[in-house]
C-alpha cells in the first residue's frame, strides 16, 4: 500500500496543472496520483492521459463529466489506494522537500503502529504578481513531533483554523465518517476540513511548509467579486456544516466542540458580511432564513454560535451597521486571504 493518495481536481487545468503534479513524480515509490478530469474542454484530459501513460504504476487519470470540485474529490476518495489522501488543487502545488519529511515521518509512524488519523503540516499563500507569500503554522497551536488528541492543542486564531491545504487524513476515515461533498458548488473544502473531525482521535504536528496555495486568478473562488455571485453556493456549504453534528454535546472533546463551534461562526460571518455587501433586499431576507436554519437545527448550537460571531464583532471600532459591516469584511479577508 501507497503512504498517501493525491488527489489533483482538474477543470482546464491544462496552462497550471504541470506545476502541481511535477514536484510528485520523484514520490512513485510512496505516493499515488490520482488526476481527476473533471469534464475539462481544454487539453487538460490529453495532459492527464500523457502523465497516466508516462507513469501508470502510480499515476491514473481518471475521466467525468462535470461535476464540480467537490464530485472531483469524491471520485479521489472512492478510488483512492494509499493509507493517507490529500487533496492539492491543480493551480496550486507541493513542496519536494516538506514532502520528503511528510513521507519519512509518516512511514515511521506506520512502522512502529502509531500511524495518527490526520497529520497537520503548514502551508503557504503565494501571491505570484505582487512576489509575497505568508506561511500559517500551527506551531503556537499544536505540540510537535509527537501523537496526541483534541484536548492537547491550544486555541486557534480566526486565521489559522484548519484548511484543506493544511490536512493529511487517513483514507478509509474519511469513508468512515460518511464524506460526500456536493456537487456544482464551491468552498467544499469547508466541509472538509470540519466534518471528519470528531472521527479523529490521534493527530501528528509535522511543522514543515508543504503546501502552496496559489492566489491571484481573477476567476479563484476566493476573489471578491466571484465571492459576492457566489453566496448562494458559501449559505449551502454552511447550512451542510450546520447539519453535520449536534454541538456542542455530540464531540466528546470540549476543546474540538468549541474549535468547531468557532469554525461555524466563521462561516456565519463570512455569509452575513458578503449579504450585507451586497445589501439587495433578497440577501437581507437570506440573511434572516441563515440564522432562523441555525435556530431551527439546534437552538443550543445557535447560542453558542452566536456568543462567538458578537464576540468577534464586538472587537470591532463603533456600533453602526456601516462599521460593524465594515470590520465583518476584514474578519472575511483574514480568513480566505483576498485582495
Amino acid at each position: 500500500m501507497r503512504t498517501i493518495s493525491f488527489a489533483i481536481p482538474c477543470y482546464n487545468s491544462a496552462a497550471y496543472m504541470e506545476r502541481c503534479i511535477d514536484p510528485l513524480l520523484p514520490f512513485g515509490n510512496d505516493v499515488e496520483i490520482i488526476i481527476v478530469d473533471d469534464g475539462s474542454t481544454d487539453d487538460t484530459g490529453k495532459i492527464a492521459d500523457h502523465y497516466a501513460e508516462q507513469y501508470p504504476d502510480f499515476v491514473r487519470a481518471i475521466h467525468q463529466e462535470n461535476g464540480g470540485h467537490g464530485e472531483a474529490v469524491n471520485t479521489g476518495i472512492k478510488n483512492a489506494s494509499g493509507l493517507y489522501f490529500k487533496v492539492v488543487d491543480s493551480d496550486d502545488w507541493i513542496d519536494e522537500q516538506g514532502l520528503t519529511k511528510v513521507l519519512q515521518t509518516l512511514k515511521t509512524l506506520v512502522a512502529d503502529n502509531s500511524a495518527p488519523d490526520m497529520m497537520v503540516c503548514n502551508y503557504i499563500y503565494e501571491k505570484l504578481a505582487e512576489g509575497t507569500r505568508h506561511v500559517i503554522n500551527y506551531s503556537n497551536v499544536f505540540p510537535r513531533q509527537q501523537i496526541f488528541a483534541w484536548d492537547d492543542m491550544k486555541r486557534f486564531p480566526p486565521w489559522k483554523y484548519l484548511l484543506m491545504h493544511s490536512l493529511i487524513y487517513k483514507t478509509q476515515l474519511l469513508r468512515d465518517c460518511g464524506l460526500k461533498l456536493p456537487k456544482h458548488t464551491f468552498y467544499v473544502d469547508n466541509i472538509f476540513a470540519y466534518q471528519p473531525l470528531p472521527f479523529v482521535k490521534t493527530i501528528y504536528y509535522l511543522d514543515v511548509d508543504l503546501y502552496h496555495y496559489f492566489i491571484g486568478r481573477q476567476d479563484q473562488s476566493v476573489n471578491e467579486s466571484v465571492m459576492l455571485k457566489r453566496i448562494d453556493q458559501q449559505l449551502l456549504v454552511t447550512r451542510i456544516m450546520i447539519g453535520c453534528h449536534r454541538l456542542p454535546g455530540s464531540v466528546a472533546s470540549k476543546k474540538l466542540s468549541s474549535y468547531m463551534l468557532g469554525y461555524l461562526a466563521i462561516m456565519m460571518t463570512i455569509c452575513t458580511v458578503f449579504l450585507r455587501i451586497s445589501g439587495t433586499q433578497e440577501d437581507v431576507k437570506k440573511e434572516k432564513e441563515l440564522w432562523s436554519f441555525l435556530i431551527s437545527c439546534d437552538n443550543g448550537l445557535y447560542r453558542h454560535t452566536l456568543i462567538r460571531f458578537l464576540r468577534m464583532i464586538t472587537t470591532l471600532p463603533g456600533n453602526s451597521g456601516n462599521k460593524i459591516t465594515v470590520g465583518l469584511y476584514n474578519i472575511a479577508r483574514k480568513v480566505y486571504k483576498f485582495n
